[in-house]
């Protein structure tokens, strides 16, 4: 859904999250949790959704919400282009908008009573504007959406002490083998060097893995190596697709493209040439 350089925008979505598809992209986005149950899994990092939470994310690093099932699952999204907000507030705004996302990259923050009822009134009114076709209502939206990015602003630069515990065992577990895949992506991992960090069955683990995620655990190992990947050719467009490859933690160069071709549609040269048509 593309309108004034918005990529997304849904108010109130109540479909439950498909499990396993992580993604990323280049824009920023912002998730609010209205009602419900469920966890949000940020690169290495697995967040609790509890109503009132509020996650900024600047869309590069994996991530994929998780629904629980038997509870709803009730949210708003908005995945922006960061140009649209920044030249709308260039010459009018003597604060970043965009503060937030350029300097955390992804953050949460649990809303307050009377902090969800401000946000809330500002999500009502985003949506009762963007259903409008008029000039002065798509004006009116951009003002809005400008609003909700200072707020956010706002509640960020608070003071607060956020609640990172987990609500079970199987989350920590989790959660330690995420933070371990993060730092060791780029070499070889195995289920038995998992165990020994983690001091916990293999076998247990990948079932663990698979239920809080939605995706087993070299899955999501591959989407990493190839989310890195692409990064890498995007901010280093010297290095050669073999470089990228054994960067990456891939052993050799058709298995990185078998890979790359499945997750991305295309092969890794081909990306690549197509990123440079763009610059």
């Amino acid at each position: 859904m593309k309108r004034l350089y918005l990529l997304e925008y849904e108010y109130l979505k109540s479909s439950p999250a498909t499990m396993g598809q992580f993604q990323s992209h280049d824009n920023y986005e912002i998730f609010y949790f209205h009602e419900g149950k469920g966890n949000y899994v940020i690169g290495d990092k697995i967040h609790v959704l509890t109503p009132g939470t509020l996650i900024v994310m600047h869309g590069m690093t994996l991530h994929t919400p998780k629904s629980f099932d038997g509870y709803p699952y009730v949210r708003t999204l908005l995945n922006f282009d960061p140009g649209y907000f920044r030249a709308a507030s260039k010459h009018v705004c003597s604060v970043n908008p965009l503060e937030p996302f350029e300097k955390l990259g992804n953050h949460k923050v649990q809303l307050n009573e009377q902090d969800r009822e401000e946000f809330e009134e500002l999500l009502r009114k985003m949506n009762r504007l963007y259903s409008a076709v008029d000039a002065f209502s798509k004006e009116r939206f951009r003002v809005t959406c400008l609003e909700v990015l200072f707020f956010i602003c706002q509640v960020i630069m608070k003071p607060v002490e956020e609640d990172i515990a987990l609500p079970s065992e199987k989350e920590q577990h989790v959660q330690h083998a995420l933070t371990y895949i993060e730092n060791h992506y780029m070499m070889d991992i195995c289920l038995d060097q998992l165990e020994g960090y983690l001091h916990i069955n293999k076998y247990y683990l990948v079932r663990l893995f698979r239920e809080v995620t939605g995706m087993t655990m070299f899955q999501y190992i591959s989407k990493r190596r190839i989310n890195q990947a692409k990064i890498l050719f995007l901010v280093e467009p010297g290095k050669s697709v073999t470089d990228i490859c054994y960067l990456t933690g891939f052993k050799n160069l058709s298995h990185f493209s078998k890979v790359f071709k499945q997750l991305e549609g295309i092969t890794p040269d081909q990306y690549r040439r197509q990123l440079k048509s763009q610059l």
